[in-house]
């Protein structure tokens, strides 16, 4: 017959094991999610030189993943959010950040309910 020292060990393994099959399926989406974050920016963004469009990268720093544009980063808020000519006038903005991240964090958000759920 099982004592209770040996079922506290057994659930507290059993935690680790899921603590740690979760964390890796987290990794794998976030994973996954960047990397079409990445593509759709590609295909959706702005292009006159090209530069623009293919300067889109996706940088991990300390276990998190960022996506940024590599090449011209001064241009993200300036397309996304108009601006002021120099003789006067503005810009239009041209919104393609914007949908494409909300769209990322719905989809992460279901990847990891997914995950979570056993």
């Amino acid at each position: 017959m099982a004592s209770v020292g040996n079922l506290a060990n057994e659930i507290v393994r059993e935690l680790q094991r899921y603590a740690n099959v979760v964390s890796e399926d987290v990794d794998t989406a976030a994973e996954e999610v960047a990397n079409d974050l990445v593509d759709e920016l590609r295909n959706i963004s702005p292009k006159k030189t090209g530069s623009y469009r293919k300067g889109w990268r996706i940088k991990n720093v300390r276990g998190k993943r960022i996506v940024h544009n590599k090449t011209d980063y001064q241009l993200t808020h300036l397309l996304e959010k108009g601006h002021v000519k120099r003789g006067g006038g503005r810009v239009p903005a041209k919104v393609h950040i914007a949908p494409a991240e909300q769209k990322a964090v719905d989809e992460f958000l279901t990847k990891v309910e997914q995950a979570v759920r056993p």
